[in-house]
């Protein structure tokens, strides 16, 4: 991992040339890495070394708009795949695994649940099962890999909680976050779900904002994490290239493990 790591900065920094002047990055980066990287954001403009203007959304979507044209220089994606595509296409250069994440299960309170009844719950008829959007979303495409291995623990479940997921973020026409808020804990609080398989880090979020709200991690045998890929556009500007940096150096690693995410660039 770190040997990957390591050639990935030096592909980039081979890359960087001097900048004549500050310019402003556009950056592409998933939802839930909103809270984070804007605060990386600030750090980096706060150091003088540039401006950050920041699009955030689901992967694939971002991703999709980028191979058709976007204005973007930075892609920070919830999954390697959608960076890796782009790169493939000749679209932008190496791809560097700059943080990793694991679904969670976001429940309401009052809910009797724990991670050896989470499976029985989600299959429960009366419980209202919530996920993002597969393909368009990686979390959605996590959460569809948790019901694959719930296959395994109970025929016929992975086809029933497929069915039964209300896809209520990620797609292209899900409502957007509310400004400042998690959009995952307000659905809990709305109403609109029960349980929500989303980000650990997300979840951490909502709960600081609704304490009653349960943090239910899934048993080994449901487990999911989730690599986030980092690649710059080509074309992009010498200021892109060093955010790209200061995400993977130690300080931009540093606040993304504050955030939840576990940070592979940080010494173990």
């Amino acid at each position: 991992m770190a040997a990957r790591l390591s050639v990935a900065l030096a592909s980039l920094a081979i890359m960087m040339v001097p900048a004549m002047a500050e310019e402003t990055v556009l950056l592409h980066a998933a939802g839930s890495l909103r809270t984070a990287l804007t605060e990386v954001a600030k750090d980096f403009e706060a150091a003088g070394l540039g401006k950050v203007q920041a699009k955030f959304g689901a992967s694939g979507l971002l991703k999709d708009e980028i191979a058709a044209g976007a204005n973007a220089e930075v892609l920070a994606s919830a999954n390697m795949e959608h960076p890796q595509a782009l790169a493939a296409e000749k679209r932008s250069g190496p791809v560097a695994l700059f943080a990793r994440n694991r679904l969670c299960a976001l429940a309401r309170p009052g809910l009797e649940v724990t991670p050896a009844t989470l499976l029985d719950r989600m299959l429960d008829p009366q419980v209202k099962l919530g996920t993002s959007t597969p393909k368009a979303d990686p979390s959605g495409d996590y959460a569809w890999e948790v019901f694959r291995k719930a296959e395994k623990l109970s025929p016929g479940a992975s086809a029933t909680l497929g069915k039964k997921a209300l896809q209520l973020t990620g797609g292209a026409s899900s409502p957007p976050a509310p400004q400042g808020r998690s959009i995952y804990g307000d659905l809990i609080v709305q109403g609109t779900a029960d349980i929500f398989l989303t980000y650990c880090s997300n979840a951490l979020a909502a709960q600081r904002e609704n304490p009653a709200q349960q943090i239910v991690q899934l048993p080994d045998a449901l487990a999911v994490g989730a690599d986030y890929g980092l690649t710059v556009i080509n074309g992009a500007s010498a200021s892109a290239y060093k955010f790209a940096m200061f995400i993977l150096s130690a300080e931009g690693q540093r606040t993304l493990a504050r955030h939840g995410f576990a940070a592979p660039g940080l010494p173990q």
